[in-house]
């Protein structure tokens, strides 16, 4: 459980932009700065990672922190997270943020939907909220580092008693191991969840228009889309009803398939009145050779740091399978099913059993 309301910013490299405005964001909030070097324990945290990345992308401590998450050092349980992600280039702020979020993930961090502000060298990726604001790119960076840092300190985890769980596929039934995964899943959870599947190769969904703004709001006041079609009339509803998402993706070309793309795509309709944030994100990624921690990446990167939902602790289940029915013939496969189905139950339900 999260039960320290003080914020840890672990500052990660050095750029004096980031430390001035790591200063003005922390300003309200009670908090502590630390580096890799004197870290406190992290297990049950507010953790803010600052990071500022080099003209190539790479920070010596950025790896360093990167390992420490990965290798099981740095234990992140019962903890929560966000990013302030600060490059002198133009380029690597998403890919790092990305990396870090889901290292972190594996800790134990859970992260709140849109947990990460980044900022590339020249400050261009705020010229929107400049106009939003009437500010300059600076300032506005100053106002969402800030408020970043107020969602982090008052973030409550939802809870529910009876968690309604929305399994999205594109499969084959008769050949997908990502489906068989996701069905084994759902069945460990029937007994305290309502589970409902649905499959996107039902109808045809066609991937976002890319409309204006005001476009895309008009047919969301309508809780519609431009094409309509499967999208408005079962998922948007299933989306809007359900406590959590479980995201069941193949690895097609070290991407998530073009359905399950489009279904993410076309959610901006959706999510600008009906806001995602107490919906948590769950996914299964079977690759066939290798490339899973990309796709789980792109999964964790469009639906948590864009979209919004939660990215609860250990929230992916990645495996390599190619045959039909060989990821359940792994023989650790049931055991690591039983954990990530308790693990599930355990975060979104209070009266979840502990083992």
């Amino acid at each position: 459980m999260i039960t320290m309301d003080e914020v840890v910013a672990v500052s990660v490299g050095q750029h004096q932009r980031l430390a001035g405005v790591l200063e003005y964001a922390l300003a309200a909030a009670a908090h502590t700065v630390c580096t890799l070097d004197t870290l406190p324990p992290l297990v049950g945290r507010r953790v803010l990672f600052a990071v500022s990345l080099g003209p190539d992308g790479l920070d010596e401590d950025f790896c360093r922190l990167l390992r420490l998450l990965r290798s099981g050092v740095l234990p992140l349980d019962g903890s929560m997270g966000a990013v302030l992600m600060d490059g002198e280039g133009e380029f690597y702020t998403k890919q790092a943020a990305q990396m870090l979020v889901l290292a972190a993930n594996g800790a134990g961090c859970l992260f709140p939907g849109k947990p990460l502000v980044e900022a590339t060298g020249s400050l261009r990726n705020f010229d929107i909220q400049c106009r939003r604001r009437g500010t300059d790119r600076l300032h506005a960076y100053r106002a969402m580092a800030r408020e970043l840092v107020e969602r982090l300190s008052s973030f409550v985890l939802p809870v529910y008693e009876r968690p309604k769980v929305l399994t999205l596929h594109a499969s084959d039934r008769k050949t997908s191991n990502t489906l068989a995964l996701g069905g084994e899943i759902e069945a460990r959870l029937a007994d305290r969840c309502d589970c409902t599947e649905l499959s996107l190769r039902n109808g045809t969904v066609h991937d976002c228009r890319g409309c204006s703004y005001t476009v895309c709001a008009h047919y969301a006041q309508q809780n519609s889309c431009f094409y309509g079609g499967s999208m408005v009339d079962q998922v948007y509803p299933a989306v809007t009803e359900c406590n959590a998402l479980l995201l069941l993706c193949p690895n097609y070309n070290d991407s998530v398939s073009a359905n399950i793309m489009a279904f993410i795509n076309r959610l901006t309709s959706l999510q600008l009145f009906h806001p995602l944030h107490h919906t948590y994100l769950w996914a299964v990624v079977v690759s066939g050779y290798s490339g899973g921690d990309l796709v789980a990446q792109q999964v964790l990167g469009a639906l948590c740091l864009n979209k919004g939902l939660i990215l609860p602790p250990r929230f992916l289940l990645a495996q390599t399978a190619n045959d039909p029915g060989s990821a359940l013939a792994d023989p650790e496969m049931l055991t690591r099913l039983d954990g990530y189905a308790a693990n599930m139950l355990r975060t979104m339900s209070p009266d979840a059993p502990k083992n």
